[in-house]
């Protein structure tokens, strides 16, 4: 099977699950390291379940993660979908967390974050400051955030090498 293809199913396993528990399923890639292979499933609250009564960002907790590695293994096991051995990771995308989706940058709109370019723009290759919009387009999606000097950036997604959320203290 495909490694694309292990990705959809695993989503279409936890779908319903995740509503029901409040969670959100980040991201999950199948990939070969050395030997072996790892399915590793990236797990997050749900948006509405993310902020606390008392109005503080609350994260997901190790606890979460085991409930759905449980389940999500319980599934595999009756499914069968992978062929070959591999070791099952569920875990947190962690504070700084890559923006990949269209999504994950939508929902972390007003956040601090760095990017980083393949090719240089006004001398610089890596951009940190608030997300402020991204656009969808039909050719390319646009980024928009205004570093700490107040310039606003408009980047084209298909120049972003990486982006992801910053760790301020």
């Amino acid at each position: 099977m495909a490694k694309k293809k292990i990705t959809e199913v695993v989503g279409e396993l936890l779908e319903d699950f995740m509503v029901s528990e409040g969670y959100y399923l980040y991201n999950t890639e199948f990939i070969k390291e050395g030997r072996d292979w790892f399915l590793r499933v990236y797990v997050d609250l749900a948006e509405e379940k993310s902020i606390g009564e008392d109005g503080k960002e609350k994260y997901i907790g190790t606890e979460d993660c085991e409930k759905v590695s449980r389940f999500l293994s319980e599934k595999l096991d009756e499914s069968d979908p992978i062929e070959q051995n591999y070791y099952l990771e569920v875990s947190s995308p962690g504070m700084d967390r890559s923006l990949i989706t269209p999504e994950h940058y939508r929902r972390y709109i007003g956040k601090d974050v760095e990017i980083k370019l393949y090719k240089g723009i006004d001398g610089t290759k890596k951009v940190d400051g608030v997300l402020k919009a991204f656009e969808e387009g039909e050719e390319d999606s646009i980024v928009t955030l205004i570093d700490y000097n107040e310039k606003e950036w408009k980047l084209p997604l298909s120049a972003i090498s990486k982006a992801k959320l910053a760790v301020i203290f």
